[in-house]
Order: structure tokens, then sequence, then C-alpha cells
């Protein structure tokens, strides 16, 4: 494992990272506690140090799985999570990923950040990031103040955004970085490099000290390079009502990176090589589901890095969308998603 820290802290991350939005909501497969928990230590004896979770999955528990995998080796892992959601006042079932009320009030913010205290049995966390902020909250000197405030107070140790696809996104994310904002966690992998691409050049022009935290890092799975036009989802899993067009071309560029794949590293594996190859990112987020998708992902900074040949021709590929003609995204004979869904989706 390799091991990378963010600018003007103390805060040092393996650069793969695990992603709790797995373990906790059920939007890829249901899992008992028991098992994340499992999964969790696993992915720490690989090395793994960096545990993404959030106040609103699962409506508070990822972060209580958080507690209960490391409650006693604190000291070892950092906690990522995330606030911003007032779920605890929320009316009405909650259908998806669809998105409920934002309230970054200082009042609010202040209990979100003691609530998930207590639900991490820690009296600090390590990056705690606004979720699926707007420009509104990215220009709020207040709340930055506020933030400011906490890491003074020693309940913070840095702090950052996460930001969307549809809730967030690529004005919020140059904005953040034009900034100098610690950590921006987005979106970003070799089939999907807008507007991850435009985050990363604004930060480099205005010299900022962001790094990024990414998350789907193989395009919802896309990279792993398991998937065929025969691939069924189970009826829980969010990709299932995604329209058979996104698989269809998917598996067409797939095909043109195949020269990636060696006998020391698998396309996954590349995928993120290829994230590594960034200064500016920090970690990555692959979305981890089973023991055996864990010890590849934790495996991948050991793996050959990417050269600077298979570089330059993934850069080609992708300046031709590697030569697909994409069919419509047609959703199960409309053209809206499924309820509760952007037409972008959720990426988790």
């Amino acid at each position: 494992m390799d091991y990378r820290t963010y600018p003007n802290t103390s805060v040092t991350v393996s650069t793969v990272g695990f992603g709790l939005w797995t373990t906790s909501t059920g939007w890829w497969g249901n899992m008992t506690d028991d098992e994340a928990v499992a999964m969790m230590r696993e992915a720490e004896s690989l090395g793994i140090t960096l545990f993404d979770a959030a106040d609103t999955y699962g409506n508070g528990r990822s972060e209580i799985q958080l507690a209960k995998a490391f409650r006693d080796r604190r000291d070892k892992v950092v906690y990522a999570t995330k606030f911003g959601y007032d779920w605890y006042n929320h009316s009405g079932e909650r259908k998806g990923q669809q998105e409920i009320e934002h309230d970054f009030s200082p009042k609010f913010v202040r209990f979100a950040l003691e609530e998930s205290l207590k639900r991490l049995e820690t009296d600090y966390i390590d990056i705690w990031q606004m979720h699926n902020a707007h420009l509104e909250q990215v220009r709020d000197g207040e709340l930055a103040a506020l933030l400011d405030e906490f890491v003074r107070e020693g309940k913070l140790r840095a702090w950052g955004v996460a930001l969307g696809p549809a809730i967030g996104w690529l004005y919020e994310g140059v904005e953040a970085a034009e900034r100098g904002i610690t950590s921006i966690q987005m979106i970003q992998n070799m089939l999907e490099g807008f507007p991850g691409d435009a985050m990363i050049d604004a930060a480099n022009r205005a010299n900022s000290e962001s790094g990024f935290m990414i998350r789907v890092p193989h395009s919802s799975g896309m990279l792993e390079g398991k998937y065929t036009v025969d691939t069924e989802f189970a009826e829980n899993d969010h990709r299932r009502h995604r329209p058979r067009s996104w698989l269809i071309n998917g598996i067409k560029k797939i095909e043109t990176l195949q020269f990636l794949v060696t006998p020391e590293r698998t396309l996954g594996q590349a995928a993120l090589q290829w994230l590594f190859a960034e200064p500016r990112v920090m970690n990555v987020l692959p979305n981890i589901y089973d023991s055996e998708q864990l010890r590849e992902f934790a495996a991948a900074p050991a793996t050959p890095r990417l050269t600077s040949d298979e570089l330059a021709r993934i850069k080609e590929l992708q300046a031709t969308n590697f030569g697909v003609e994409e069919e419509p995204m047609r959703y199960k004979g409309t053209m809206t998603p499924p309820e509760g869904q952007s037409a972008v989706a959720a990426h988790a």
C-alpha cells in the first residue's frame, strides 16, 4: 500500500480507501453490520487506512459500523464522513438516492458534528465533508470559518467537500479547487473525465493546496472488466435501473483498453494506477462489496505503474470517445430514469 498526505495537514491516507456506501445503504446489495465490520477489518489488515462514511448513509448506519470496526484502533485509521442533509427531520419515505433537504446553518452544522462524533465513538473526525455542496456553501465564508473553528477545537483535523454528480458538481468543484479547500471528493475515471479534469486543472492554475478523493474510479464497475452483454444486476442494485445502452456502450469502450491488462495487473488495478498517476489524487474509493474485490484493489498500488506510452494511448482513446458511436440512453421503454434517480445517476 502507498500513502499520501493532504497538503498543509498531518492527515496521511492510504491511496486506496474504503467507501461505506456499499456496506450501509443497500444500493449495492444488502450487507449485515457483522459482514461490514469483518470486511473493514480485513481492509485495515491489507493496509487501507482511509474509510469514507456519511451521516446520511443508512441514517447513521455507516458511522456506527465504523465505530464497531475500529473503536479499539481509532488511532490506526482515518475517518472521513459527511454532513449537510437534515435526515433527522426528513418526513416521508426516502426513495433510492433521491435528495432530501439540506441544512448548513451554524446551529445544524454543530448539531450534526456532535451527533456524528457520538455515533463514531470518537472525539475527532479526520476529514469532514460538505455533502453534495452547492456554490452557496462553497462560497460561504461564515461556514468556512465555523469549520476552521472546529479544527482549532480539535474536533476536526481537516474539512472538505464531497460533490455530486447531479447535485453540486462542475462549478462547485472548480470553485473549491480555486479556493484551495483541503479535500475535494469527486467522480473521476478513464471513462468519465468530465468534469473532474476541469477541477484538477483549476487547482493547478490556482496553485492551490487542494487534494482529491476519487470515487467511482471504475465507472460503476465497468472498468473492472467483468461485465458482458448478458450481465444482470440484482433487484436491489441501482445499476439494474440503468438503460441497457449504458452497458453496451461501456463494454465497447472496455474492449479498447485491454492493452492495459498484463499478467501482473488486472484492468481494475490499471484503472486505479491511471488515477495514481495524478499527484493531486490523495486516494481512491473503489466500490468494494466482497473480499476478492477488496484484495484485488488493495494490491493495486503494488502493481506496475502505467508507462508514459500507456498514458498517452489512453489520452488518445479518450479524445475519440474510444472510437465508440454510442447508442442513445433509453430507460426501459421511456426516456426518463426511475423515480428517485437523476438522469446522470448518483454513481455511488
